[in-house]
């Protein structure tokens, strides 16, 4: 099993819409909330150099927004 992460926040559309994705595909992930999380805040710019989300990571692949046609291919479903 993939080792999946996302950076969002509540207020995220594409966040909402990813994590459904992987819900309705029964892919576990680990959810981190920037919006409270200052510490995780950091941690995601410092690996993406991004200040949108959602970021997500699949093992050590990056994904920038929601990209259905990219997590499909990386998570195999």
């Amino acid at each position: 099993m993939k080792n999946v992460t996302i950076y969002s926040t509540p207020t995220c559309h594409f966040c909402h819409a990813a994590k459904e994705f992987f819900k309705a595909n029964n892919v576990q992930f680990t959810d981190h909330d920037v919006s409270s999380d200052t510490q995780k805040r950091d941690e995601m710019l410092q690996k993406s150099g991004q200040m949108g989300v959602p970021v997500i990571f699949i093992d050590d692949q990056m994904v920038i927004g929601f990209d259905e046609g990219k997590l499909k291919s990386l998570l195999g479903v």
